[in-house]
């Protein structure tokens, strides 16, 4: 009963958010480790592309029609422009921006912390049920 009512709250995809947040961290920070290195192209994960996918993920398990229990959306078929910045490249044949990459860091930072807020929100609403009190 617990696990059928926790996969149909918004906990799965605070969790996929937190791990996704997470994955960016990494290739952000070895990104600003790699920042002398000429030639470096800066890797990252797109965050739209990790939006649609979980978007289309929420829209199948809401669907009654929902294929499979394991079925995995279909990545769109439309074509994604590169965002001017990234294509840029400096004297050393590097692509990297400090600056950029500091601003990515600071909003996938955000990100993280807004879905661990809104799990330890719905936690503290789940302990308040099995209290039988009211969450303060």
């Amino acid at each position: 009963m617990w696990s059928s009512w926790l996969s149909h709250s918004t906990l799965p995809a605070l969790e996929q958010s937190v791990a996704f947040a997470q994955r960016r961290h990494t290739l952000l920070a070895g990104n600003i480790a790699n920042l002398d290195v000429p030639g470096y192209r800066t890797r990252d994960l797109s965050v739209t592309d990790f939006q649609d996918s979980l978007r289309e993920s929420i829209a199948a398990s809401q669907s009654p029609q929902s294929t499979s229990p394991g079925h995995q959306p279909t990545q769109s078929a439309t074509e994604k422009l590169r965002d001017i910045q990234h294509q840029v490249l400096y004297h050393d044949g590097s692509d990297i921006s400090l600056e950029q990459q500091v601003t990515q860091i600071s909003k996938n930072q955000s990100m993280h912390d807004t879905a661990i807020a809104l799990m330890r929100s719905q936690f503290q609403t789940i302990q308040a049920a099995i209290r039988e009190s009211v969450a303060i």
